[in-house]
């Protein structure tokens, strides 16, 4: 399917970039909202706000519309949707107290991904 193969070089665009406990979950079956959803942290305000321009930049590249984007300004959640993707990105304590992962996993609908996150670097 497009959207997964586009959800999971999201999140290895992501992990390069050093995102932090990166999750993609299939929503599909929960919601209308979207049918996948990438949530990531950054350690700091500026790595979170630049974490969303890569992903925005690859989008772009890959001729996938922004429809809406929230929190860019703040640093602290940036959500950007795509219509079938919408990318959460978190600053650390913000994850934490949000725990949108709890919200949306079901226990079975997290995507498998590419690369190792307990590697340390």
């Amino acid at each position: 399917m497009h959207d997964q193969e586009t959800v999971l070089r999201i999140s290895q665009l992501l992990y390069d970039r050093k995102a932090e406990n990166i999750v993609v979950l299939n929503v599909a079956h929960l919601t209308v909202l979207c049918d996948y959803m990438i949530i990531a942290t950054g350690r700091t305000v500026s790595q979170v706000t630049s974490l969303a321009d890569a992903v925005e930049e690859r989008m772009a590249d890959e001729k996938t519309d922004l429809r809406r984007s929230e929190g860019r300004r703040e640093g602290h959640w940036v959500i950007l949707d795509y219509g079938h993707i919408i990318i959460h990105l978190f600053h650390r304590d913000d994850r934490a107290f949000y725990d949108i992962d709890r919200l949306w996993n079901d226990g079975a609908n997290a995507l498998e991904l590419p690369f190792d996150q307990t590697e340390t670097g």
